[in-house]
């Protein structure tokens, strides 16, 4: 995206929505995201932009996180964004607090285990610096039109020819 605030630092915010979704088949499996990023310029122009990969072998709360993750990343300057997603493992991880406690407890869960996807959830967090972000749920497969759109990208994606390796550590 194009730098919207014209290098003006009072200038208002682009508004920006997400829509975002994951799949993996064999959950670990090949998998993809699919994600929607849809802004509106202070001049009134709209703007549309669909992300996908797809990756060899990888899990669906992967993909979900890098849904978020590849949207956030492809703005070029601050936003208020909305993210859209089915994961309730992404969302509630904001919207419940879990992702403080985890960093607070050095990436451990009340069980002392260690949370998963370590790598993507700090990726996430470093993608969402200098952005105000919510997220809200959607339910998935339930005829939400961006969802349905972003679940065909993931899944196209995911059985593509161009699979790239997740490089991770919990998979």
């Amino acid at each position: 995206m194009e730098n919207i605030n014209g290098g003006n630092k009072a200038a208002k915010k682009y508004q920006v929505t997400i829509y975002t979704d994951g799949s993996a088949s064999g959950n670990p499996g090949p998998g993809g995201y699919g994600t929607i990023l849809r802004y509106v310029t202070p001049d009134g122009q709209k703007h549309e932009k669909e992300l996908s990969q797809g990756y060899k072998h990888t899990t669906n709360n992967r993909m979900e996180i890098m849904a978020a993750i590849v949207g956030l990343e492809a703005l070029k300057t601050e936003c208020d964004v909305v993210i859209y997603s089915d994961s309730q493992y992404l969302v509630n991880a904001f919207n419940k607090g879990w992702i403080d406690d985890w960093v607070k407890k050095d990436w451990r869960r009340k069980a002392k285990d260690p949370v998963k996807n370590v790598d993507l959830w700090q990726r996430l967090l470093r993608a969402m610096n200098g952005h105000s972000v919510r997220f809200n749920w959607v339910k998935g497969h339930d005829g939400h039109p961006e969802n349905e759109r972003c679940d065909k990208l993931a899944t196209g994606a995911a059985a593509g020819e161009d699979l790239i390796d997740d490089v991770q550590s919990a998979v």
